[in-house]
């Protein structure tokens, strides 16, 4: 066996390899023996057919399988063994010249390796790297405290509508020279686009019938009128005339008092005492999810950071090109998909190099408890969206442990755990210029390309 690299350009490979006969005869006779050992071939008992007849029969396709699996082996161990980076798969060389597998004994093959780009990524304390502290004010508490009260609010029934306090009408709405009634109907006048049309419903009180009409109220949502008329959308055109709308009852959402059962509802029974407490304890939860935020914002500059220090690299980009296209020739569009994304693929695997040279230096190894950590994490993110944020650990370890016992989940957790560590690491590397910032000034810069 011979094996040859070349790589004149550094980054555009040729690998050729030569297979003699002795490379791969071998494991072809095993496995026609093996082959003749199950063959059931009419007018021989089994395992007792001639090896004339086996080798007649498989002894092609059976050295094909083995010239492909012997190829594999050595083309990836010398990949291995050189140290080359590899960038996707090897592909077919355009020169490659037909192989006789059924008489020839020495079989040559070339393959086109994409090499990854020279280069170093270093940080040090040398560098500076922006660092933002995003400030809890009152009015951040102030938000987070009416959301708790709006959560753990309720409606209740009231005599006279206020169009200040947001109530709700429930009554029986009839088409004045029509055949639509609907029982129970529900409106919320202040969400009705026309002004003159929302006026009518000023003052009202439990028993009053309002004379309006629905099409003008909400002129551009058919959807919305059609709902109301429980009718079909494509209805609506047919009623756009007067409707009555009998008030039946009127309800007021009312935030709950920040008390202790807010306290205990928010926090757990016993675990916030007063409104200073509380409030403090908001501040901690959300000086937490900043510290999670100006992480994410770090990685990110650091990425830019990085990126315009180490430059522009060379890709191979039209063996990338038909490495993605083969990566993706089930697409009809495959072509026009190709040049549409290439160029951020490229961005991203620029990065990807750049970051796992960045792992390597501070010998980052992503263990099963930091994915256990992320995933966790991940857990209570999730449980807070629906505003749960006193769930008991014992759940979210369950919860965890489910999601990583999912294959689709646990590679976006790895990606998670690797950055979680790796901002961690570069925070006490670089040098951080840290700097105090607004939520809403902070979400700009966030906001910009």
């Amino acid at each position: 066996m011979n094996i040859t690299f070349e790589a004149p350009d550094k980054v555009n490979g040729l690998m050729t390899i030569t297979l003699e006969k002795d490379d791969y005869q071998g494991e072809v006779d095993k496995t026609l023996k093996d082959y003749r050992k199950r063959a059931n071939i009419p007018g021989f008992r089994p395992g007792q057919a001639p090896m004339g007849m086996i080798k007649r029969q498989y002894g092609t396709a059976v050295k094909m399988d083995v010239v492909n699996k012997v190829l594999g082996e050595k083309l990836y161990e010398y990949i291995r063994e050189n140290k080359i980076q590899m960038l996707g798969e090897p592909l077919a060389n355009a020169g490659q010249e037909p192989q006789d597998l059924e008489h020839a004994d020495t079989l040559t093959f070339k393959f086109d390796i994409a090499v990854a780009p020279e280069f170093e990524a270093k940080l040090s304390d040398k560098d500076k790297v922006d660092y933002y502290h995003i400030k809890v004010d009152d009015k951040l508490v102030d938000q987070q405290v009416e959301m708790y009260q709006n959560r753990a609010g309720q409606y209740e029934k009231v005599e006279a509508y206020d169009a200040e306090q947001r109530d709700m009408l429930k009554g029986d709405l009839r088409e004045v020279d029509g055949t639509v009634e609907v029982a129970d109907a529900v409106l919320m006048p202040q969400y009705i686009k026309v002004e003159d049309q929302k006026k009518l419903f000023d003052g009202a009180k439990l028993g009053d019938i309002i004379t309006w009409n629905p099409r003008k109220a909400y002129p551009e949502s058919d959807v919305e009128v059609s709902s109301l008329m429980k009718i079909e959308k494509d209805d609506v055109k047919n009623h756009e005339g007067d409707f009555t709308f009998q008030i039946t009852e009127i309800s007021r959402f009312t935030k709950a008092e920040v008390n202790q059962q807010l306290f205990d509802q928010a926090f757990g029974e016993g675990q916030v005492k007063d409104e200073k407490e509380f409030r403090q304890k908001i501040s901690d939860m959300i000086s937490k999810q900043f510290e999670s935020d100006s992480d994410y914002k770090f990685l990110l500059d650091v990425r830019a950071y990085v990126e315009k220090k180490v430059g522009k690299l060379e890709f191979p980009e039209e063996l990338l090109k038909r490495v993605m296209k083969q990566n993706n020739k089930d697409r009809k569009d495959v072509e026009e998909y190709v040049e549409k994304n290439f160029e951020a693929s490229i961005k991203e695997l620029a990065w990807h190099l750049m970051k796992e040279q960045l792992v390597a230096a501070q010998g980052i190894k992503v263990e099963d408890d930091d994915l256990k950590a992320v995933a966790k994490e991940a857990a209570r993110a999730q449980f807070a969206q629906y505003g749960m944020s006193n769930v008991p650990e014992e759940y979210l370890d369950n919860y965890a442990q489910e999601m990583l016992k999912k294959r689709e989940n646990v590679d976006g957790l790895v990606d998670r755990a690797v950055d979680v560590k790796l901002t961690a690491a570069l925070k006490g590397v670089v040098k951080l210029d840290e700097k105090d910032i607004t939520m809403e000034d902070f979400q700009k810069l966030l906001q910009e390309k």
